[in-house]
């Protein structure tokens, strides 16, 4: 409630209160939040008519912003997981790269590269869940930290389902980690029931690692990974002849 004030100043304090929650963090994520107002220019006209109005101003805002606000709390959760975990900015661009080329291989239509590449970003975003002593962790890990690993494509699943514009890939993002004879986690899918932009996510990624290596593990040269991929249990058929 602002007594004597302007439309103008009004909306200058909601600048002002969305400019502040900008700045604000629970946790990892940043507050989103939208604001309205109405003015009561008149003693005729009706209070609760004002706040209504004032209501309406709001979802519009909300509306608006929502997109952008959701895109800002997902890339803060990726850079998150990255700062705790091997999900670098230089690993996502690798994986791109490769499930690029084998896109193009086997002639996928521009929408489902568009998929594609938003799963890449988008396939260990359940890993945010997971402690950095896991993420990190250079040794074996204990059964119970297996367990917790094996969760995150149902929790990154779960994270896109929730948000509209990123639904489209929720399915293969909980398919990411099946393998093609079935041993695979979390529904044990075998085969072609494995989408197939999971499949190739599947491996673009392990491509980057043994490439690349890890902190914990030397990278493999062409010989040792075309080794590798021959006997893999994730090996997709014609889809890893693309590696190259």
């Amino acid at each position: 409630m602002l007594p004597h004030t302007p439309a103008e100043k009004a909306e200058a304090v909601c600048r002002r209160i969305k400019s502040n929650c900008q700045e604000k963090y629970v946790k990892d994520v940043p507050v989103s939040i939208a604001v309205g107002y109405a003015c009561k220019e008149s003693v005729d006209k009706d209070l609760l008519e004002c706040l209504r109005e004032a209501e309406n101003y709001m979802y519009k805002n909300k509306l608006t912003e929502s997109r952008s606000s959701k895109s800002e709390i997902l890339n803060a959760l990726l850079l998150a997981l990255g700062e705790k975990s091997q999900e670098t900015e230089s690993h996502i661009q690798g994986m791109q790269k490769v499930s690029r080329q084998i896109a193009e291989k086997l002639n996928l239509p521009e929408t489902e590269q568009d998929r594609l590449e938003l799963l890449v970003r988008l396939h260990d975003i359940g890993k945010i869940n997971l402690s950095r002593d896991i993420l990190s962790k250079k040794g074996p890990l204990t059964q119970e930290e297996w367990a917790l690993i094996k969760e995150h494509p149902e929790i990154g699943y779960r994270i896109a389902r929730a948000t509209e514009e990123f639904s489209h890939v929720a399915e293969d993002i909980l398919a990411h980690h099946e393998y093609w004879d079935g041993s695979g986690y979390p529904l044990g899918l075998k085969g072609n029931n494995i989408p197939l932009l999971a499949r190739i996510v599947a491996i673009a990624d392990a491509y980057d690692v043994m490439s690349n290596g890890r902190s914990y593990k030397k990278p493999k040269d062409m010989e040792e990974i075309k080794k590798e991929f021959g006997s893999s249990l994730f090996s997709v058929g014609r889809i890893s002849k693309c590696l190259k």
